[in-house]
């Protein structure tokens, strides 16, 4: 056997070199689905323009969802439960479940308008609206995109 610069027997020197199997082929990377299309939005001529005064009156706020559930009887709505900072915690449904699981929500900063009028969906109480785009099928919950603490205002 040979030795090594360190005086170690080098057990290769004697082996025969066996081929290297090949790798199996990589899965291929699943095509993200093609952005929906829809019609153009309305020209701005005939939609009602709102003035900077009106557009005050509405509280949106970073809320954190603290719990999320399915809605019990409605399948395209999810509970939540939201923190607005300063001990304010209050319910939210929310037309999202057809994009979103509730265990993927919690923890998670939203934009929600705060200042609404409390509402009951399918018998449950929403008291307030989280805000989302959606363009066909496709819904995107607006989200900061820094860490911001619940009841941080949008402006």
């Amino acid at each position: 056997m040979d030795q090594d610069r360190h005086g170690a027997e080098d057990a290769s020197a004697e082996q025969p070199l066996r081929p290297v199997e090949p790798l199996p082929p990589a899965l291929p990377r699943p095509t993200p689905p093609p952005p929906p299309t829809e019609p153009p939005p309305e020209p701005e001529e005939t939609r009602e323009l709102l003035g900077i005064e009106e557009f005050q009156r509405w509280d949106l706020r970073v809320a954190r969802v603290i719990a999320a559930e399915p809605h019990p009887r409605a399948t395209r709505l999810l509970k939540l439960r939201v923190d607005l900072g300063g001990g304010d915690e209050r319910p939210l449904v929310a037309g999202i479940a057809g994009q979103y699981r509730p265990e993927d929500l919690v923890g998670r900063c939203i934009v929600v308008v705060a200042n609404l009028k409390p509402a009951r969906l399918r018998g449950e109480e929403s008291r307030g609206m989280l805000l989302a785009a959606s363009c066909g099928e496709v819904i995107s919950l607006l989200v900061p995109d820094r860490e911001l603490p619940p009841g941080a205002p949008i402006r």
